[in-house]
């Protein structure tokens, strides 16, 4: 097994080149064996919308928090990716609006429908990071750190939309065709490692949702092929965004806490599709950021608005270590 390091900021990232196609990175935790990280999606759009709004609160919030790293649930750059490796865009929805401090922290991304009417190379390719040495951006991957196992998954070759009726829009499939193959092997990789993590807390991200009250509503190709697979290896959290809000929904028939953090820019479309009552948390159809905090026996998440007001908090515990 080939060992490849790779050196992102002042964080020393340790990638296992294996047969496996989920490729891995380390993730190192604070001094008190903690993690604390903002989740953010749908944002690129060169700081119209709010996004700049909500990249200044990101700053303040992720400061406060002493964040270790920052999160992207897709939809990167609108609205139609980015054209190549020299676009400015990358420099105009990136670079130049997440400026401060605490954001100079590694940034671990998925790419988003929108991502895909673009070069998806040029998104994927190292020179970016040359150009900003905190992006990183796979198809699906892995971080460990140690207390918490991240799983990024690449959800958009799932829709069959883009496929069938992909309207006037271009996708490129690059690296997807033949589809049904990159599918069944990304579910099998996705399970298997899932299987072998022995985190504490298994956090899934992806672009698309899987339950939700916005315009997009449920994610049907997800629920059928990727849910199951998540419930049978009992992840706690499934992370997304696509729809531009923020919301949380806790299922009856599922232990999984589903979050949309998808107010990175553009929002309040004012679709709110019903759900029960008791199965959604929370919901705010506008702009905003989510805060995740993970220790060995906890996890809390804060979302907030775009003038930085706490929307919604929760929090649950594990037992440090299992009873006998």
């Amino acid at each position: 097994m080939g060992l490849q390091l790779v050196f992102i900021g002042t964080i020393a990232l340790c990638l296992v080149v294996s047969s496996a196609v989920l490729e891995r990175f380390e993730q190192a935790l604070k001094q008190d064996g903690s993690l604390s990280f903002l989740v953010i999606g749908d944002w690129g759009r060169k700081g119209a919308y709010n996004q700049s709004k909500v990249a200044f609160q990101m700053g303040v919030i992720g400061q406060l928090l002493d964040i270790d790293f920052v999160i992207s649930t897709g939809d990167n750059f609108y609205d139609s990716g980015l054209t190549g490796i020299d676009d400015p865009d990358f420099d105009d929805s990136f670079t130049k609006i997440y400026t401060a401090s605490s954001l100079q922290k590694q940034w671990y991304s998925v790419l988003g429908n929108h991502d895909y009417r673009g070069n998806v190379e040029a998104q994927l390719s190292p020179v970016l990071t040359n150009l900003d040495k905190r992006w990183l951006c796979l198809r699906s991957f892995i971080v460990n750190a140690e207390v918490a196992e991240f799983f990024f998954v690449d959800t958009t070759p799932f829709v069959d939309k883009y496929f069938i009726e992909p309207k006037d829009h271009v996708y490129d499939w690059s690296g997807i065709l033949p589809r049904k193959q990159y599918i069944s092997n990304l579910l099998k990789d996705v399970d298997l490692a899932l299987q072998q993590s022995n985190a504490k807390w298994k956090i899934v991200v992806g672009h698309h949702t899987i339950r939700s009250a916005g315009v997009h509503g449920n994610t049907d190709e997800l629920v059928k092929q990727l849910l199951p697979i998540l419930e049978a290896n009992n992840i706690d959290l499934y992370i997304n965004g696509h729809d531009h809000c923020l919301q949380h929904i806790s299922s009856f028939d599922s232990a999984i806490q589903f979050l949309t953090c998808g107010g990175g820019s553009k929002a309040w479309r004012g679709v709110v599709n019903w759900w029960k009552p008791e199965e959604m948390k929370f919901y705010y159809d506008g702009q905003g950021v989510m805060s995740v905090k993970v220790t060995e026996t906890e996890i809390d998440i804060v979302f907030y608005d775009v003038y930085g007001h706490v929307l919604h908090k929760w929090n649950t515990s594990k037992q440090l270590h299992a009873s006998w």
